[in-house]
């Protein structure tokens, strides 16, 4: 540690942003994720402010023979974004979005957070898909695949990357589009953080908002079995203009059991009355709170569901089907659920996500379908073992159900091998391989759902 902390005084010199250790008072808060589950003790933080300085902290790393995680929103369920004994790059303190109205662009730093993007660009009526929760990192949600309320229109959020600055394995700093690095920018699309650091995304932007059609409808749990089948029954008609997403939850008292159905629309008012109304007429709701809303508003509808530091484990699955016997398996489940912060989330792919050729791009997850998510959450240490078992045990129930695929952003820590990684990339692992053996071929970026160098 004595040779670490020369280096890193003398690195100090030339670092824009803060270099951490364990004695440092603001590394305890720094080393924190969001999910309160991991409690990882890195040996050094890395607090970059640019390009230069990831740089240098690879370079860093790899002198002192440190593993390398990279923090960019922190929000990844699995704690990959942190390591022990090792070095977390943290790019916290890289937020800026910058936004060509004209060109209908935008290029953002490697730590900034959906809110912060979606912000400067409903100032110009301007959007991409980017998540469902506004907390979320841009970073890891776009390198995992981006799955968000306007994915049914405009694809996921990496079909709408244009370019990533990435700091390489070996302190190289270099452009991935389709016209630079090409087999690069093709694997960063889906492949993780398995090639490198992205320290900044240019997006395509799309005409949104700034007032869409959209919130949430809730009726009591004993009517989920209905309200499931409606949702099935409305996705399977849904236009590109839908988004729609059903859970299983727990009203705010902590005790109402409850099931609900989120949508956004994206088309013309008329229409947009007309595709809601299904919902907002079914039975007698407990809560209506659909209707003309902000899009920001609508991308942070479900933040307080996913407070910072609630201890969660996730297990999810793709199903191409939403059978009645899938949906009682997913209702008795819930029924267990020994958390009100606990949840089960079904959420419909359709429409310009699932029209890309999975090969076009790293990320596989191409099928019309529903990824189920067993959400466990919970705040006290004397729930781990139950709140863990509960997500097993739920999901272990569906999986009769679930076709070949994972979404990658969802897989938690205990995901890996290679029955993960052939359900996370699919037909595109051996390309990928070459890849990583071509940009990483040490395998220094390994701590993700990791694709292993094989020229």
């Amino acid at each position: 540690m004595s040779d670490l902390s020369s280096s890193v005084a003398e690195l100090s010199n030339s670092f824009s942003g803060r270099l951490l250790l364990p004695n440092d008072s603001e590394w305890e808060v720094a080393r924190r994720v969001h999910n309160g589950l991991v409690n990882k003790r890195p040996a050094l933080i890395a607090q970059c402010r640019g390009s230069a300085d990831i740089a240098l902290a690879v370079r860093l790393a790899r002198d002192h023979g440190l593993e390398i995680a990279v923090r960019g929103g922190g929000h990844n369920v699995s704690g990959r974004s942190t390591v022990d004994g090792g070095l977390m790059i943290d790019l916290s303190l890289m937020k800026y979005v910058h936004v060509d109205a004209a060109a209908r662009t935008a290029r953002a730093a490697g730590g900034t957070l959906w809110a912060q993007f979606n912000r400067e660009t409903q100032v110009h009526r301007l959007a991409t898909t980017g998540g469902v929760v506004s907390t979320t990192g841009v970073a890891g949600l776009t390198l995992g695949g981006g799955l968000g309320w306007l994915m049914p229109k405009h694809g996921m959020s990496l079909d709408n990357l244009l370019g990533v600055e990435m700091v390489l394995a070996d302190g190289r700093i270099v452009r991935a589009a389709a016209d630079e690095h090409a087999d690069l920018f093709w694997a960063i699309r889906g492949g993780g953080g398995n090639f490198g650091v992205a320290s900044s995304f240019e997006f395509q932007l799309h005409e949104v908002g700034p007032i869409v059609t959209g919130g949430l409808v809730a009726w009591p749990a004993d009517r989920a079995r209905d309200v499931l089948r409606l949702f099935r029954d409305l996705a399977a008609e849904a236009t590109d203009d839908l988004m729609l997403v059903a859970a299983l939850i727990t009203g705010p008292d902590a005790a109402t059991k409850l099931v609900a159905i989120g949508a956004g629309f994206f088309g013309e008012g008329i229409a947009a009355e007309k595709a809601v109304k299904p919902i907002k007429a079914f039975g007698q709701p407990a809560m209506d709170a659909m209707g003309a809303i902000p899009y920001t508003q609508l991308n942070a509808i479900l933040d307080a569901s996913y407070p910072a530091g609630a201890r969660n484990y996730w297990k999810s699955h793709f199903c191409e089907e939403l059978a009645d016997a899938a949906i009682e398996t997913i209702v008795e489940g819930f029924r267990r659920c020994p958390s009100p912060m606990g949840q089960i989330v079904i959420e419909n792919f359709h429409g310009a996500a699932t029209r890309v050729p999975p090969a076009d791009t790293a990320y596989a997850l191409r099928a019309r379908g529903f990824n189920v998510l067993v959400l466990s959450q919970w705040k006290d240490t004397a729930e781990d073992a139950a709140g863990s078992a509960w997500a097993r045990d739920s999901y272990a129930a569906l999986e009769r159900f679930v076709g070949p695929r994972r979404y990658l952003n969802y897989l938690d820590q205990d995901d890996v091998g290679d029955r993960v990684l052939a359900a996370a990339y699919g037909p595109n692992v051996t390309r990928l391989q070459s890849i990583k053996a071509k940009y990483d071929p040490e395998n220094v970026f390994h701590l993700n759902v990791n694709i292993p160098p094989k020229a």
